[in-house]
């Protein structure tokens, strides 16, 4: 099986393309058309929990990479052992809840590694969701009931993401400066809500600009719509390309 690759990214393949679809051959159509310009394609809830495990095999077929964007968040052992199955699959980079808890976190780390190695396999970077990009601040306190700023809760969960062992984190590009100011430069930070400056925002409350979000210091911007909804998915990703 193809191992991950851990090269540092450059600034044009630090985009990751969500395929947010349950049509299979379309996602697989615009894997073939986007790979040699993408590496990393997101696969998440709406197409893993169509198609399973072949989603993933779609994307490494065609020489590129996948974020498994499950967002596990369960029972400390539970996470673990599907932590174990998206290592096994190869995927370069999956998610957890930070709201789970240390104890979740940790365990995820540690059966991911242990079923990477198992597999003679690189072991798939972690990394916790700290508070999803579509709730703004009235909702996070009147519907969720917290009192605390966005800013304040993105930065206890990156704390505790930190010390649970994990590698990043997925935050919206206003956050970033401080997740890094606290947690330091090596830290990653996975940001989606990317809109390029032509694009419309849809359901996305914390946005930015791909351009914006490596300024700030994004490690990878995960886009959607703007690329998998455009007349040309291979035109739209020049043209984020040529706002960098």
């Amino acid at each position: 099986m193809k191992k991950s690759n851990t090269k540092k990214p450059n600034s044009k393949n630090r985009i990751i393309v969500a395929l947010d679809t349950s049509d299979i051959r379309f996602a697989k159509k615009l894997v073939r058309s986007l790979k040699d310009s993408i590496k990393i394609f997101k696969v998440g809830s709406e197409l893993f929990t169509a198609h399973g495990p072949k989603a993933v095999a779609v994307v490494r077929e065609a020489g590129a990479e996948v974020f498994l964007d499950l967002k596990y968040h369960d029972i400390p052992n539970t996470v673990a052992n599907a932590a174990r199955a998206a290592a096994k699959m190869g995927v370069f980079m999956f998610n957890v809840h930070a709201a789970g808890g240390l104890q979740m976190m940790q365990e995820a780390c540690m059966a991911a590694a242990d079923e990477a190695r198992k597999q003679s396999l690189t072991p798939p970077k972690l990394i916790a969701v700290t508070l999803l990009t579509s709730l703004n601040q009235e909702e996070v306190t009147k519907q969720i009931g917290i009192s605390k700023s966005i800013d304040d809760i993105v930065i206890h969960y990156a704390e505790l993401a930190q010390k649970a062992g994990l590698d990043g984190v997925v935050a919206s590009a206003r956050e970033i400066e401080k997740i890094r100011a606290k947690l330091g430069p090596q830290f990653l930070i996975v940001t989606p809500g990317i809109r390029p400056a032509w694009a419309e925002h849809g359901d996305q409350e914390r946005v930015t600009t791909p351009k914006e979000a490596l300024e700030r210091g994004a490690n990878y911007m995960v886009i959607g719509r703007p690329i998998t909804e455009a007349e040309d998915p291979r035109e739209a990703v020049f043209r984020i390309f040529a706002e960098l």
